[in-house]
């Protein structure tokens, strides 16, 4: 293949360690100057393909890209949730102009289930085109829902290891105010992010292995009632005298006035009433067995955009499929997406690998069954053995300038437009 560009995107809702991978992918890039020219970042994603808006990371200072590694979501090159459909003509076909004007060589795309499609159709069409164009795709959720309920496609994801991580220290530190303020407030709960799948909440549990905490994890896959849920609770307040309570967003609390994106994602944190909010006041209002109220208190972006809580393990691991994405592209192994597999055994341990786009796309993972606690309130010890691995055992490195936390900076240096200006269909 002669000597081509590289064009790297990403879609959908960031992560801690998503920066990491992009880091990846610039400096293996540098490693191939006999088949990689010039590196280019869609500014936000497709949309900034569709409007030629092509930032030059080759043009950025090492340092700089350096940096990317604890530098948190996705302002260093932007994401979107803009979903190109199958009738946008126009917008596939404006997608495989730019790639020609460019000599685009490689495409790779940042970001789930619904990223990979995307990833595999345009690669596809554009070399029915008569384009040169290798698609591969970069895994990233922090939901960790990519992938299949049995980890053959995936082990996990870059990012939730982060907010695994995350969550961990933050029940322990919520323990703590609740441990000393129950007296007048009893029952404490959290939101955690998760729409449909309980991996996040789930994490909670790895604050208390031991289970020494008055602790209660509703996910959505438990498909408990509302009554259901403050039963189990009222009966911790009445044996342990106080409640930790994290509760997926995906629960049903019942109308919630929930938004959707154009993926047709719920957003919660869009929602007119949170779960957690629902929740507190369905115990307020029917009274719990114990003086004083239920409080709580929802996490939102935060969840994805805090560098000192990214797990180390996840950012190492972030890196190398990025580096990995690019040794397909280099080796032409498009179609597909690298890939994070466990190897068996006590030692954690991981290779990286390819699975076709294809099969990530029409793949959807469930959190297991069997690792749903009988009572439907936790999780069990063989969850705690899969992701205790994830989440490291040190803080990762979080440069300061000034007491100021030091990102990344990325020169405005844009490839220059050679087409005429286009708006993407869905906006207009």
């Amino acid at each position: 293949m002669a000597k081509k560009n590289l064009l790297v995107a990403q879609s959908g809702g960031p992560s801690p360690v998503i920066n990491s991978s992009l880091r990846g992918v610039v400096e293996a890039a540098r490693c191939f100057p006999d088949s990689i020219d010039q590196v280019y970042a869609g500014w936000h994603g497709i949309e900034g393909v569709l409007k030629e808006e092509l930032l030059n990371l080759s043009a950025q200072d090492e340092q700089e890209i350096a940096l990317l590694r604890n530098t948190p979501a996705a302002g260093a090159i932007g994401t979107c949730r803009y979903k190109v459909k199958k009738n946008q003509k126009e917008d596939f076909d404006r997608i495989v102009a730019v790639l020609k004007a460019h000599n685009i060589g490689y495409f790779l795309y940042n970001g789930g289930n619904d990223s990979m499609d995307t990833a595999h159709k345009v690669a596809s069409l554009a070399q029915e085109r008569g384009l040169d164009v290798l698609g591969v795709g970069i895994p990233k959720t922090i939901d960790n829902d990519v992938g299949d309920s049995e980890f053959k496609i995936i082990d996990h994801t870059p990012g939730y290891g982060s907010v695994a991580r995350y969550w961990a220290q933050l029940v322990q530190n919520a323990d703590e105010e609740n441990r000393g303020s129950c007296p007048a407030d009893p029952v404490l709960v959290l939101q955690a992010m998760g729409r449909k799948i309980g991996y996040i909440p789930a994490a909670a549990r790895l604050a208390d292995p031991k289970r020494e905490m008055p602790l209660l994890i509703f996910i959505a896959e438990a498909k408990l009632s509302m009554e259901e849920m403050a039963e189990k609770v009222n009966a911790m307040v009445k044996s342990r005298g106080r409640a930790l309570v994290v509760i997926s967003e995906g629960c049903d609390v019942g109308d919630i006035g929930i938004l959707k994106d154009s993926f047709g994602h719920a957003q919660f944190g869009a929602s007119e009433l949170t779960v957690q909010q629902a929740m507190v006041n369905y115990l307020n209002r029917h009274g719990l067995p114990a003086k004083g109220s239920a409080r709580g208190q929802t996490y939102g972006t935060d969840q994805r955009d805090t560098a000192i809580y990214a797990s180390v393990v996840d950012l190492d691991e972030a890196y190398r499929v990025g580096q990995k994405a690019v040794l397909l592209g280099v080796e032409g192994q498009g179609g597909y997406m690298s890939t994070i597999l466990r190897d068996p055994g006590l030692i954690y341990n991981v290779r990286y690998d390819k699975v076709p786009l294809g099969d990530v796309a029409n793949s959807e993972r469930t959190f297991p069954a069997e690792w749903l606690s009988k009572d439907k309130g936790d999780v069990t010890d063989d969850f705690l053995r899969y992701a205790t691995p994830l989440i490291g055992e040190d803080w990762p490195s979080v440069p300061l300038l000034m007491g100021r936390q030091r990102f990344a900076q990325l020169k405005p240096v844009f490839a220059e437009k050679k087409l005429t200006a286009y708006l993407p269909e869905a906006d207009r």
